[in-house]
């Protein structure tokens, strides 16, 4: 029993306390938006800390700004191994059972390098994400594509996403990850921004 508490404890601690990104070197983005996790829109067993930059527990989460522009793009960083994934899907979305990308309205690549929507592989990343990664999302309306460390992982996950949808992340097994909305590690593709909220976009 002591072993188990003592061992929950630590990775709360972990999840709590563990360093943040350092913004030195990080490219601000253009813009005065706060999007961050939507505390409404998780997993019961999802956990929210770092004023909603980051995931743990065993759960998903949304963020609270679908993604309305022509071309944006958003980060996340891999604070410890485990299960998780990082991708896109619509508000009805269920976040309480990791790993997500099993329904219809969810694509999602998950931390082996495989994208999956409606509960299938749709394809393989040529770069495998690991613990310490930057992986970096774009989304065009046309395709949904990841990039590892700045480089493009090969491998489009969809094309033609004919609905609203919005960042979504999920964890479990230990895994914590650390999202980006406003402050990249590397510079967004041309043409491609941060994600702003309606009123930004005004």
């Amino acid at each position: 029993m002591l072993s188990y508490v003592a061992g929950w404890f630590g990775w709360v601690g972990e999840c709590f306390l563990c360093q943040r990104p350092s913004t030195k070197g990080l490219n601000n983005a253009n813009t005065i938006s706060p999007v961050c996790l939507d505390s409404n829109k998780i997993g019961s067993e999802t956990v929210i800390v770092k004023s909603g930059r980051r995931i743990c527990g065993a759960g998903g989460a949304l963020a609270d700004t679908p993604l309305n522009q022509d071309k944006t793009y958003f980060e996340i960083k891999v604070q410890a191994s485990g299960i998780w994934g990082v991708g896109v899907a619509s508000r009805d979305v269920c976040l309480d059972k990791p790993p997500l990308g099993s329904c219809t309205n969810s694509w999602l690549l998950r931390h082996d390098g495989t994208c999956w929507h409606a509960n299938e592989p749709i394809s393989t990343l040529s770069i495998v994400p690991s613990e310490g990664d930057i992986i970096g999302v774009t989304f065009d309306h046309v395709q949904l594509q990841f990039y590892v460390n700045g480089k493009l992982a090969d491998g489009c996950v969809a094309s033609n996403l004919h609905t609203l949808v919005y960042p979504c992340f999920y964890v479990d097994d230990g895994a914590i990850i650390d999202v980006n909305f406003e402050k990249f590690y590397y510079e967004p593709p041309q043409g491609y921004s941060c994600i702003m909220k309606e009123q930004d976009m005004l």
